[in-house]
């Protein structure tokens, strides 16, 4: 579903991501993993379209997408939330997300004047829909709560939320697992697994929890000084020699191994 092919991007004289090439299995929730400064969320950004590479491409369904900005990759169903939720504090989580779908009559002021009763039915069908995704993911108690007023785990509740507001296909998620505690985690792996199995989510997750990585990924992607160390399940990635040094260090990579 997405192919990032031979991907360079260099900031001065550091290298970031070097020549970096794997795919995202179409229905698949693919894990990217390795250690801090490896390129991860550098790519993220690239395959998001907020960074252009300097050289390579991306691929969206087999389609060229590299040049194409971030909003046109969205309506194509490509879409992505963030190590930091990035969620309109002074907006209601209801409202957080019934602002998300785009070409809403009621985004031009002269329909708000002329054919008001097309922009209340549109707004009547986009709150249903939200409530419908709050229901999904068990935040039907906070809706008219201030988005700022949130916890850090049901903020990435939220940020999933705005996902399903948009027609995705694929979905990137930047550290979901990050500030989230045990129980809403819980939730938040249910939510993923369910939109994977029943409405057929691509996901692809940067996350540092590997308990989370090996609940819910495969094929797992290792990624170390920008290029990719090594893939496979995580029980072949887990016992990768390779990987263990890049994570570990040479010593405490042995050590490991032999405990």
């Amino acid at each position: 579903m997405i192919e990032v092919e031979n991907i360079v991007k260099t900031f001065g004289g550091l290298r970031a991501v070097d020549d970096c090439s794997f795919q995202v299995p179409r229905g698949s929730i693919t894990g990217l993993i390795g250690p801090n400064g490896a390129g991860k969320s550098t790519l993220f950004n690239i395959a998001a379209g907020s960074l252009t590479p300097d050289s390579g491409r991306v691929l969206l369904d087999g389609e060229d997408i590299t040049a194409l900005p971030a909003y046109r990759r969205f309506h194509r169903g490509l879409v992505r939330t963030f190590q930091i939720p990035h969620e309109f504090g002074r907006m209601t989580v209801l409202e957080n997300l019934m602002l998300v779908p785009g070409g809403q009559s009621g985004e031009r002021v002269p329909n708000t004047l002329f054919r008001f009763g097309r922009v209340r039915r549109e707004e009547r069908e986009v709150r249903e829909r939200a409530r419908d995704v709050l229901e999904f993911l068990r935040l039907t108690h906070v809706s008219d709560e201030l988005a700022a007023s949130l916890s850090g785990g049901q903020k990435k509740l939220l940020e999933l939320g705005r996902t399903m507001m948009t027609e995705a296909r694929v979905v990137l998620l930047d550290e979901p697992g990050a500030g989230v505690n045990r129980t809403l985690l819980g939730h938040l792996a249910e939510d993923i697994r369910r939109l994977n199995r029943d409405r057929g989510y691509t996901f692809c997750i940067i996350e540092h929890d590997m308990d989370l990585i090996a609940e819910l990924c495969d094929p797992v992607v290792v990624m170390a000084q920008g290029s990719v160390l090594t893939q496979g399940t995580m029980d072949e990635v887990r016992h990768n020699e390779a990987v263990l040094e890049a994570y570990l260090g040479g010593g405490a990579a042995k050590e490991a191994e032999e405990a």
